[in-house]
């Protein structure tokens, strides 16, 4: 990919990944999309939010560099927006600064930090933000978490700067993407034991609940517990073959 620095910015494109959490992602949507709808229109970035009902989800932004750096201006300073809303309520006399996490691959984390930690502190210098890359990879991926914290203008140059970097240093080898996973549902067995993931137990464990089944088991949805499958039941019961429960394998 050919990279040009102009003072209008780069004219490549290029994908940036944020990783947000639940409520992060609420306020970049807003009531029924109309936020994501304005930042996609105002910023000719496309925003795609992934699907699930997860703890934390992927914002992926693509478009030209000069769209991208709208999108992450608009997000900054919508972010800013909510801290300042959020601290009207709060006894807080000093303003938070606004956090974002970028998801880069593990092979371009080394260019971003350079020799020493000298390419790291210069950006730190130059914009005003804290940067700090995290040491270990995000489970079952090979990127890492880049988290930038600052004032949104110190947000924008840093995002710059780390664009500039990724693509003099592109990625070496497959980048296995970070998929944050869905939310594990708490089963609650008869007499109140709780087990979020019933096939967790240890091989002793299963062989005594073979022998001895549990009392039929209830999970939570909403505010309501229905029955759960019976997992520990042997295979060869004829009532498990005909639930109307899906088995967990």
């Amino acid at each position: 990919m050919e990279s040009k620095v102009s003072e209008g910015g780069l004219n490549v494109t290029l994908t940036i990944r944020l990783l947000m959490h639940g409520k992060e992602v609420g306020s970049i949507i807003g009531k029924k999309g109309e936020t994501v709808k304005k930042m996609r229109e105002e910023s000719g970035a496309r925003i795609n939010i992934s699907e699930g009902n997860c703890p934390e989800r992927i914002v992926t932004i693509t478009g030209p560099t000069d769209a991208i750096f709208k999108a992450f201006a608009m997000i900054a300073y919508k972010f800013e927006e909510d801290i300042i809303n959020s601290m009207s309520n709060s006894p807080a006399t000093s303003k938070p600064p606004v956090t974002l996490r970028l998801v880069v691959p593990a092979s371009q984390c080394g260019s971003l930090i350079g020799k020493g930690g000298s390419k790291i502190k210069e950006i730190r210098e130059s914009t005003g933000a804290q940067v700090q890359v995290a040491g270990d990879m995000l489970p079952n991926s090979t990127e890492r978490a880049v988290t930038i914290s600052g004032t949104p203008d110190a947000i924008i140059q840093c995002v710059k700067q780390i664009c500039v970097v990724m693509l003099e240093s592109p990625p070496k080898g497959a980048t296995i993407p970070y998929r944050p996973k869905p939310a594990s549902t708490p089963v609650i067995f008869a007499g109140g034991q709780v087990r979020a993931d019933p096939l967790a137990a240890s091989t002793a464990n299963l062989s005594l609940l073979l022998q001895h089944p549990p009392l039929p088991a209830y999970t939570i949805q909403g505010q309501y517990a229905i029955p759960h499958p019976d997992v520990w039941m042997p295979a060869h019961r004829p009532a498990l073959m005909s639930s109307p429960f899906p088995m967990i394998l």
